[in-house]
């Protein structure tokens, strides 16, 4: 058309295009991210892994209570090994660590072990051999005060007699912070049950009846059968 002017009016001088650059990503920096999350998954999908078929147990023994209810008493919560300074009869230390790996049926005694704690050794002895097959996934474990008179040369040789007694001392204090007594009882009174990881979890009565501690022990051996094996 006569007298337009068709061409695109020029920008002025001082407009010219801005231009704004992001910096990009490390690619080496991003790589190494990746492989942070990547281990921080692999080792959380480990940890669930190794817990799923204790807490299982638990939740069928502390919740579900197949057959009824327990005739000794839970200990809830447990109650986690404290760093005991352990010996052996002679002297010897033994790491706490050592009594992990195992279901304990424990005693506390002292005075030199005399009748009643011959009694609840034999006791011992049967609940165990009563497991049958299961037997060899519960270890027996005798405590003694430091300070508690040493054992009859005729009954610490009759302890070591086919499956042993695990005999250790510990500070009077230290077992009294871990594992404790009914109202108004003693030590010596109860069988403490000690689960593989070192957590009290269970205080039979006070002269039990040995059929009815089994059913416990029984219902915790079941409970955790997916993941127990016998031996440490």
């Amino acid at each position: 058309m006569s007298g337009s002017n068709s061409s695109v009016p020029a920008a002025p001088a001082d407009e010219g295009l801005a231009l704004t650059v992001h910096s990009l990503p490390d690619p080496q920096a991003m790589a190494t991210q990746q492989r942070t999350r990547r281990g921080r998954l692999s080792m959380l999908l480990v940890v669930l892994a190794c817990a799923a078929p204790v807490i299982a147990s638990y939740f069928t023994f502390y919740v579900v209570k197949p057959q009824g209810r327990a005739y000794g008493e839970l200990i809830q919560p447990t109650v986690e090994l404290p760093a005991l300074t352990l010996s052996d009869l002679d002297g010897r230390p033994v790491p706490a660590e050592s009594l992990k790996g195992q279901w304990l049926l424990t005693l506390v005694q002292e005075e030199g072990c005399a009748a009643a704690c011959e009694r609840h050794l034999y006791t011992q002895r049967q609940l165990r051999e009563m497991l049958g097959k299961e037997r060899d996934k519960l270890d027996k474990l005798l405590l003694l005060p430091e300070d508690a008179p040493a054992l009859r040369p005729e009954l610490r040789q009759a302890l070591s007699q086919g499956t042993p007694v695990t005999v250790l001392r510990a500070p009077r204090a230290a077992l009294e912070a871990w594992l404790q007594p009914a109202a108004g009882g003693r030590l010596q009174d109860h069988f403490f049950l000690i689960d593989p990881m070192g957590r009290w979890m269970l205080r039979a009565p006070a002269a039990p009846e040995p059929a009815k501690l089994k059913r416990d022990l029984d219902r915790v051996l079941r409970a955790a059968a997916s993941w127990d094996q016998p031996g440490r």
